[in-house]
């Protein structure tokens, strides 16, 4: 313990993978010098919570970009410490800044530059294939097409159709 006190290093960071703590200090030369700041479109597309900028920027525009709990435009600068809410693809994402980068890094690196706030996602729902037909049986009857629409709640629940006595 001495020793990593005199050496300055922390022990969390000794634990880092050689190539990722590579990655990381590629990323950080990459990015703004010390006290500047970073555009929240390209940060956070940079750290992979979006897949591109533009996507990025349209989420800034529709308010779905929120920073320190205010909307803000593509351009709003970003500072170490800010928590930044991303809803995206049904999912709220609460990230607080760790590192600045402007360049787009390896999802090991991204992990490094955030922390990650966000509720768990919801359970994928095991969806049963309905209407699978075994092969060579050939075309479906009418009454196995209707008896496939029940299934999927397309008729009604099996409730005859209106007009019709």
């Amino acid at each position: 313990m001495a020793d990593e006190q005199e050496s300055g290093r922390d022990p969390v960071e000794t634990t880092v993978d050689p190539a990722v703590a590579a990655a990381i200090a590629a990323a950080e030369a990459a990015g703004p010098a010390d006290g500047a700041s970073v555009r929240v479109d390209s940060w956070i597309w940079a750290v992979r919570l979006i897949k591109t900028r533009s996507l990025g920027a349209t989420a800034c525009k529709g308010g779905h970009v929120r920073v320190n709990g205010q909307n803000v435009k593509p351009s709003h600068s970003l500072r170490i410490g800010d928590e930044v809410r991303l809803r995206h693809e049904g999912r709220e994402r609460i990230v607080v800044v760790k590192r600045l980068i402007r360049k787009r890094v390896g999802a090991p690196v991204a992990v490094q530059c955030y922390v990650d706030n966000s509720p768990p996602p919801p359970p994928r729902e095991a969806v049963a294939p309905i209407g699978i037909r075994d092969r060579g049986t050939g075309r479906p009857t009418k009454r196995d097409r209707r008896d496939l629409e029940r299934l999927r709640g397309l008729m009604g629940g099996g409730a005859e159709r209106p007009g019709r006595h």
